[in-house]
């Protein structure tokens, strides 16, 4: 039982370094009046809107859509397609699930954001883990890629970085809860989209609504993450191509080849 438990726990050491601390100098480092951790509490709880209860406060899919009408949605599903070293990476977008995340995703490839961007952190041992990219920063070769991990989406119209929240639908539930981990919101069930091998998920700091660009895919299955990250697709070809991805590998293209007629742009 020692090998086991030893493996557990440098996983756990991995998770709180590669999506909560690489991503938490992101908050420092970009803080403004719309940056999520401006109206945040340094209580236990990181969301604004979670009372110390911890009740299940699920809104319904009218109130999400008022609250985040200005971000993108993805009214169904859509196919991107990335090349990594000449080869195609099919990435299965659902917006069944997690419209606003796999919106998000969707209109980031259209503007062609993550073209040449690098992935910036692979985590491999103790076990397979996750390949993580999407930092805007990584487009300037100059910056090395181990310096990476603390960029976000500038939103041309804004000027601001775009952020979007938690999004995450428990299984048998007609709609996401939003803004809230599942511990956060008492969730016992499991969520629809889960952490298996090959699922695409968004990287965000210790506070739920600090997603913007940045993501990862999942190079084993890791039941822990979920309920706590946000996952919006899955690799259906070529996870053979992320097997083999290195840090500093770059993404030569992002194209969405089906389903953008499901993409719907913010107010």
């Amino acid at each position: 039982m020692q090998l086991p438990i030893r493996r557990w726990l440098s996983i756990v050491l991995v998770v709180g370094g590669l999506l909560l601390g690489g991503c938490e100098a992101q908050q420092a480092s970009s803080l403004s009046s719309t940056t999520p951790s401006s109206s945040v509490s340094t209580s236990s709880s990181p969301s604004s809107t979670t009372s110390s209860s911890a009740t299940t406060s699920v809104p319904s899919p009218q109130a999400s859509n008022q609250q985040f009408s200005n971000l993108p949605r993805l009214e169904g599903k859509a196919t991107v397609v990335m090349t990594v070293k000449g080869s195609p990476i099919r990435i299965a977008v659902d917006g069944t699930k997690a419209p606003i995340t796999a919106g998000n995703f969707v209109d980031l490839v259209q503007r062609g954001v993550y073209n040449q961007l690098v992935f910036h952190r692979v985590v491999r041992e103790p076990q397979p883990f996750v390949v993580q990219g999407g930092d805007p920063q990584g487009k300037n070769p100059a910056i090395p890629a181990e310096q990476l991990g603390t960029g976000s989406f500038i939103d041309p119209t804004t000027s601001q970085p775009r952020y979007i929240p938690l999004e995450i639908q428990p299984k048998g539930a007609s709609s996401p809860i939003y803004s809230k981990t599942f511990k956060t919101a008492n969730i016992s069930e499991p969520p629809v989209l889960q952490h298996k091998r090959g699922a695409v998920a968004m990287a965000r700091s210790q506070f739920p609504d600090s997603a913007s660009s940045q993501f990862y895919i999942v190079l084993a299955d890791l039941p822990f993450l979920d309920g706590d990250y946000a996952v919006f697709g899955e690799v259906t070809e070529g996870m053979n191509v992320v097997d083999k991805i290195q840090q500093g590998d770059r993404i030569e293209s992002a194209k969405v080849t089906q389903g953008i007629e499901n993409l719907k742009r913010g107010k």
